[in-house]
């Protein structure tokens, strides 16, 4: 009896193995998704009168360059929108993104320089007067992608907000981009009064999509700085 019973528990825990090898839980099955190569960032659609809308969020528009920020077990990357490689050229900045907790991470924002008024300087990331007092090069990010192994991009913008200020929460270079009131006119009335270059609106339900798109919308001051900027160069 002892020697039948020992073996109908083997044969138990043998069966136990078959199926675990064939069916295994769904978790084994969770794997990472891949880290996305962003071809063409997500761009707002100029508009030429401000505007609001219901459910939607205003940011400030900053002059500086697009830049996507890359992170996996191969290092970083900052890559701008036109496909260069900046990461040599910010060393501070890959060193910054290297150090958010995520371990893969992909971040969508802007590349700036400030004055002493926190105005955005389009022109002094090419050269810093050295008379004037200016922020380090900052990556104000607007948008994580990708974090942790998950592709967000099919998320709401505020589920993807949410995740960027968890990871940027305590930083000194890679900061969240700055909102304004959630009125759209009052942003605009906040971007006059302050000196930005304009605003973005963009609906906090839309997910990141590529390429232009009516689901953010820009609006610009006119003539902006025209006098300090002088011509207007290619942005990388």
């Amino acid at each position: 009896m002892t020697s039948r019973r020992a073996r109908l528990a083997e044969l138990a825990t043998f069966l136990a193995a078959v199926r675990w090898a064939r069916w295994p839980p769904r978790i084994l099955h969770r794997v990472a998704a891949p880290l996305p190569i962003i071809k063409a960032p997500m761009a707002a659609t100029e508009v030429k009168r401000p505007f609001h809308h219901p459910g939607w969020v205003y940011e400030e528009k900053l002059d500086g360059w697009r830049v996507l920020a890359y992170k996996d077990a191969a290092g970083v990357r900052l890559v701008s929108r036109n496909g260069r490689d900046l990461t040599r050229r910010f060393p501070g900045l890959a060193a910054a993104v290297a150090e958010l907790k995520p371990p893969t991470l992909v971040l969508d924002g802007e590349l700036a320089v400030f004055d002493r008024q926190m105005i955005s300087r389009f022109e002094w990331l090419r050269g810093r007067p050295k008379d004037d007092t200016a922020t380090p090069p900052l990556l104000l990010a607007f948008d994580c992608l990708y974090a942790r192994g998950k592709d967000l991009r099919k998320r709401a913008l505020r589920v993807r907000r949410n995740v960027l200020e968890e990871i940027a929460d305590g930083q000194h270079l890679v900061l969240p981009a700055r909102r304004l009131a959630d009125n759209g006119l009052e942003a605009w009335a906040q971007v006059l009064e302050r000196g930005y270059e304009g605003l973005v609106g963009k609906d906090e339900a839309s997910p990141y999509r590529e390429g232009r798109t009516f689901a953010w919308l820009k609006v610009k001051v006119p003539h902006y700085r025209e006098g300090e900027r002088g011509w207007e160069p290619q942005k990388p």
